[in-house]
Order: C-alpha cells, then structure tokens, then sequence
C-alpha cells in the first residue's frame, strides 16, 4: 500500500490509473479558488490537469482555500498527500477512468494563515480567482435578490479594519481586499470566475461582490473600491455538470484495493463532465476548450437547460424518493412511477416549456441522457445528498420555473408537487416513522414552517424569504394544498399514481 504524496507518486505503477505527466515542482499558482470540494476537484482541477497532462504550461496551477470550520478536514487530508488525489469516474456500464491528478498545488485554511491568502491573492501570477461556495455562498436574499449586509460575518469584515490586523472571515473579505491591494500596488485586476449552479453565476458574483464593496467604502476607512471593481474586474458566467457524489469510506477502500493507494480523500464521479463558459477573461487564462470546455459568448441557454432539466430533476427525485423509501439516486429511476414524473410530468411539461433554444443541443437526447446518468448505479449518488440545502436550491433553481410558468398561463401541478414533497420531507418523520436529519443552513426556521402543517396548510409557503409571494397564487397553492394533503394522509404513491393518472 502507498500513501499518496509527491515522493511515493514515481513508486505507483497501476495499470489503467494515469499519473501526472508534468513535473509538481515546476508548478506555479494562477488560481485561487475558493470552496475546494469533492466537485472541483471532479471538474475544473480535471481540466487543468488534462491541460498540464497536454504539455501546456503549469503556470496555472491551483491554490485552493478553504474557509468554513468543516475545511479542516481537507486541509488534513490534502496537505500531507501534497495536494495530491484520486479522481475515479464510474461509467454506468461499470468501467472506469482512474488518474491521479496534480492541478491543485497548494492548499491553505484561511484562518490557519489570512496573512497569506491575501498574499497568494496579491501574487501577480495569478489571474484567476474561482469559487464554488455553493448557492448560499453569494449570501442574498432568493425572494428579493438583494445582498444581505447583516449576515454577521459579512457585518464583520465590512466594518474591519484589514491595515490594523483585523483579518478577513468571508470570501467577499478576501476578495475585495485583495483587488483594494492590487489595486494600489499598480497591478491588473484577477477575474472572478464563478462555477456554481446559479443562474447568471458570474452576474450574481458581480452584483454581489460589488454590494459587499459599495457598504464597505461607506463605512470602512481606505479608498473607494466598488466602482474600480465594477468597471474593471470580469465576471465571466459558466454552466458547470458531473454528478459527484460525497466520498465515503467505500471509495477509500476501493482506492486502496483496486489501485494501491491509501487516499485520505479520494473522489469519485459520474464519467459525463461539461463546462461551458462564457469567453471574458481580464488578464489571460488557461486554453479550456483544449481540454474539452465550450468557450461561448452566452452561456444562458445552457445554462438554464441544465439548472431546469437536471438541477430542479434532481429535487423531483429527492423527496419523492425519501418518502418512498429509497436511498439511491439509481434506485429512484428504477422506481417507475417516480421515473414517469420526474421524465413527463416535470422535465417536458413545466421545464422545457420555460427553455430557449439550446446551440448544438436536441433535448430530447439531452433529457433521455439525463434520466441515464441519475440511473449510473456504480455512482451510488444518494438522495440526502439532493436534498442537502433545499433552501438554497429550490428558490434558485424551481421557483423561476414556477414563476414563468405562471406568468404564461401553464400547468404547475409537478412543480407544486415538488415543493410539496419537500414540506413533507421537512417534517422530519417519513411515512413509516423513519426519522432523517434534514441538513439545511435554514433547518430550524424550514422544520418550524413545516412542523405548523396541522392548522396552516400553506405555512410553508409563507417563508416569503424562500418563495416570495407564491402563497398569493392560487394557481400554484390549489395543486400544492392538494398534493401536501396527499402525501400526509395517503403517501407519495398515491399522490405520484394520481398526477399521471391526471395527465
């Protein structure tokens, strides 16, 4: 068994598992990103690392930072192994791509050493600064899209003090010190490249990393930054997807049987990887589309497509499939009733109706391709990890569906559906008495909305923060009183039987 690092990686000798074809000590960070998950290391680390594996030069190799307290653990688990990692991605008729990927060369948690994020921000090598912080990372409200200045971390650091050793707690912290400080050292601006799965992800990055700025240079000491910002920084969209499910301690033993490796933290994926981006870069970046990204001018079609069809299928498929009793993403498009509604009912009557028209993209296929992917059973993606966060999801990626459905006269009975059964999965307590812990930033205030269920049958929807004022829609609150009063007294089977039936 070798433990993976920079000195044991010439002693792996594994047929079928690739290994950096570049030298790790020739590499130089251009980027720093924000939110180091099992997602980037499955996506843009893989590009980059494709790209060095090419024989472009390294010099855009990765430093990535961690912030929240849970960080730690991959700092622990990066750093002795060199920023080193398996990355196996799983095919659904069983094959796999394993490769070691060497992309991410360093990795720092902020609050171990804030002094030398800032100056890895302040390098002049780097010309990227990418975030997957996750929806709730933009820290806006969903309802009114307006920044939100009193989360008490964004409070702290707006009113900090950075020249007198206060140090940054947030991403907006860091960043917008560093361009203050590159800014008046003379140097160009880095891009923010934004990789979440939020619409318009770089627009949003913009408008709120500007709202950040604009507060701190009423209240904060310094020069004026928000408008250098807004005028010179680029804020490029993307659409990103491959499903990558959490490691569990089955990947690690995998790693270690099949390969040799003992991995602290491994990654495993989908074999399906896209990137598109928008081509507005300040000061240089890496050849992407050598690697396989799509360069484009607008991402929005893409990008819509993938946040409708498959973000907003997977939260039809999560609750549902929880309720019904089923752990796997694979195991709820085995189920066929769940498989017609999420297919039918959900992607080609309310989703693809509020579609433009995709490039290069007949979404049949991409839909069929879809509903293969969810049914890769060697991912073992589990539905939890879909229903993860649901306060961060379903406002960004259904509501607007919902919204523009409305607006256009058409059905919502699936989508009423699906916000349904997510009160019902809120609860907390599933048909046969299972109990689950509902993970959520908003868990307290989602099961309190949920728990008034008995004598407010629209509690739910009056979380004006999540849903704005769909409550005062009866044409979206009739099929969703419906469908909650039928997952409560009769189950998801009846009420998923009825809605086909009703089709």
């Amino acid at each position: 068994m070798i433990t993976l690092s920079r000195e044991t990686l010439s002693q792996i000798d594994v047929p079928g598992l690739q290994l950096p074809t570049y030298s790790l000590e020739g590499r130089r960070v251009g980027i720093v990103h924000f939110g180091v998950g099992g997602f980037h290391r499955a996506h843009q680390a893989l590009y980059l690392d494709r790209l060095f594996c090419a024989g472009h030069p390294t010099e855009w190799a990765i430093c990535g930072v961690g912030l929240m307290p849970g960080d730690t653990a991959m700092r622990d688990a990066l750093n002795p192994q060199d920023g080193l990692y398996t990355l196996v991605a799983k095919a659904p008729d069983g094959s796999r791509d394993a490769r070691v990927i060497g992309s991410l060369a360093e990795y720092v948690y902020a609050p171990d050493n804030p002094a030398a994020v800032l100056e890895r921000l302040c390098d002049p090598s780097v010309r990227i600064v990418s975030l997957t912080v996750t929806e709730g990372g933009y820290n806006y409200n969903s309802a009114t899209g307006e920044f939100q200045h009193a989360t008490p971390a964004i409070a702290a650091d707006i009113s900090a003090d950075f020249n007198a050793g206060a140090v940054p707690q947030t991403m907006f912290g860091y960043v917008v010190e560093a361009l203050q400080r590159r800014r008046a050292s003379g140097l160009p601006p880095f891009t923010v490249l934004s990789c979440d799965n939020v619409r318009g992800n770089g627009d949003l990055a913009k408008r709120m990393i500007v709202a950040y700025a604009e507060r701190r240079d009423q209240l904060a000491a310094g020069a004026p930054i928000a408008e250098w910002i807004g005028r010179h920084v680029r804020f490029p969209n993307t659409m990103v997807d491959r499903i990558t499910p959490t490691t569990s301690d089955a990947d690690r033993d995998m790693v270690r049987s099949e390969y040799g490796i003992d991995d602290a933290w491994p990654v495993v994926s989908e074999d399906f990887l896209q990137w598109v981006i928008e081509d507005d870069f300040s000061s240089g970046r890496p050849p992407f589309e050598q690697a396989g990204a799509q360069m484009v001018e607008d991402v929005e079609p893409y990008e819509l497509m993938k946040l409708r069809l498959l973000n907003c299928s997977h939260q039809a498929m999560a609750y549902f499939g929880l309720l019904l009793g089923h752990t796997y993403a694979h195991e709820a498009v085995q189920d066929p009733d769940l498989t017609h509604f999420t297919r039918h009912l959900y992607m080609d009557r309310e989703g693809t109706p509020t579609l433009p028209f995709v490039p290069g993209i007949d979404l049949g296929e991409y839909k069929q391709q879809l509903m293969s992917r969810f049914g890769n059973e060697h991912v073992r993606d589990t539905l939890a990890r879909l229903a993860a966060e649901s306060s961060d999801r379903i406002p960004t990626w259904l509501v607007p569906v919902i919204r523009e459905n409305l607006e256009a006269g058409r059905d919502v009975s699936a989508s009423a559906a699906i916000v349904a059964s997510w009160a019902r999965y809120a609860e907390g307590v599933g048909e046969n008495q299972e109990q689950w812990p509902v993970v959520d930033r908003l868990r307290e205030q989602v099961m309190q909305a949920a728990s008034e269920h008995e004598h407010d049958e629209l509690a739910f929807l009056r979380q004006a923060d999540l849903f704005g004022d769909l409550a005062d829609f009866p044409a979206f609150t009739e099929p969703y009183v419906t469908a909650l009063a039928t997952l409560r007294s009769r189950g998801a089977r009846a009420l998923l039987r009825e809605l086909i039936e009703a089709s």
